[in-house]
């Protein structure tokens, strides 16, 4: 029974690895140049400080930086009530606690994931690669709704450093259970993956898309 109990319990952290790796490296290709934008997507953090949550996203951002001398951080994210926004804390956070000395840009208007893409879209307009932070389920949604608004800017999205092996382990499959329920609000075809991550299959992604904010769009 234990012995069962066991290799349930790995089948179930193996399911949640794969679950968020394949989310996290789709689309898995962009185009040339080196011109490159990281944007790290907030969560809602009422406290005066960066929560636990926020400042993982930002040491996920940090380490997506391939090129720091042409890479411009973008921190995205409003209030949470009378707080001060998402981006200015996590802003605050990898200048002066991790150190980051970096171009760093902040939105600080958006409320939802949607309005997070809408309001960077013009920040985005010259870079060569896009590389969008969050929990894998979170990221991927937005690079869906990036995909609908601005097609063209879809075909520059490159992976993020933000699924490692082993890192949030036991969460992982809690995770990817929450993002089944929150990519629920997609299209069908957006949701689907293909068999394997690679330049035909993010060529084929980055197809326009209707122009349309889902009725799911809300902060994860």
């Amino acid at each position: 029974m234990l012995k069962q109990a066991g290799v349930a319990a790995a089948a179930v952290l193996v399911w949640g690895e794969w679950w968020n790796w394949r989310r996290s490296r789709f689309p898995a290709a962009a185009g040339e140049g080196a011109a490159e934008a990281v944007v790290v997507l907030g969560y809602r953090n009422p406290q005066p400080a960066a929560n636990f949550v926020n400042r993982w996203r930002v040491r996920a951002g940090l380490r997506s930086i391939r090129v720091p001398d042409r890479t411009r951080v973008i921190f995205s994210g409003g209030a949470t009530g009378d707080g001060p926004a998402e981006a200015r804390l996590m802003a605050g956070y990898a200048k002066s606690v991790l150190g980051h000395d970096g171009p760093v840009l902040i939105e600080d208007e958006s409320r939802t994931t949607w309005e997070n893409i809408t309001n960077v879209i013009p920040l985005l307009e010259h870079v060569d690669r896009i590389r969008i932070v969050s929990q894998p389920a979170h990221a991927f949604k937005a690079r869906v709704h990036l995909r609908r608004q601005r097609p063209d800017l879809a075909a520059k999205l490159a992976p993020a450093d933000d699924y490692r092996f082993g890192e949030w382990l036991l969460l992982k499959p809690l995770l990817a259970l929450h993002g089944i329920r929150s990519l629920r609000g997609l299209e069908p075809g957006e949701r689907k993956l293909p068999p394997w991550p690679g330049r035909r299959a993010q060529s084929s992604w980055a197809m326009p898309s209707e122009h349309r904010e889902p009725a799911s769009a809300i902060r994860s």
